[in-house]
């Protein structure tokens, strides 16, 4: 197994575990609550977090295998998140927060299974405008960044309610 792939699947279990753990302590209210300017409730968007890791995963594999992504813009991205959010809105904490740890899981092992050969390879992608980025930037910049960023924001609005 290479170091770097399984340091990377590391990091992305880390910043899962924070959001589960942070998620749990939630109560109904907080779980329920707005953050703008987003406009999604915090479970939702934690649903949204566990819920995206298999297209994040899809997405660096690709570029693994030296296949440009082609078609995935910033206006497609906002599209599935509000389908998403429409569908997800009375989402459940219990089953998220299981959605979160399977899917992190599952993400981390996909990605314990690259080389150091498929982390470097470069592909164009679309949502960067076609920039040729790597397959470990790909995983840094969305499965493992992805649930930090959100932590972040959750936890921002959630000191001034």
């Amino acid at each position: 197994m290479s170091t770097r792939a399984a340091l990377l699947a590391q990091r992305i279990e880390q910043g899962a575990h924070a959001l589960a753990a942070f998620a749990q302590g939630l109560s109904d209210a907080q779980w329920h609550t707005v953050v703008p300017p987003d406009g999604r409730q915090v479970g939702v968007i934690i649903h949204h977090v566990a819920s995206v890791y298999p297209i994040e995963i899809h997405l660096a594999t690709e570029i693994a295998s030296g296949n440009p992504i082609a078609g995935v813009t910033w206006d497609v991205v906002a599209e599935m998140n509000a389908k998403h959010a429409h569908e997800h809105a009375p989402v459940g904490k219990q089953d998220t927060i299981e959605l979160l740890r399977r899917n992190s899981h599952s993400a981390a092992e996909a990605v314990r299974a690259f080389t150091d050969e498929q982390l470097d390879r470069a592909a164009p992608v679309s949502l960067n405008a076609d920039a040729p980025l790597t397959a470990q930037f790909l995983i840094e910049d969305h499965a493992l960044r992805h649930s930090w960023h959100h932590l972040a924001k959750i936890k921002a609005v959630l000191q001034g309610v």
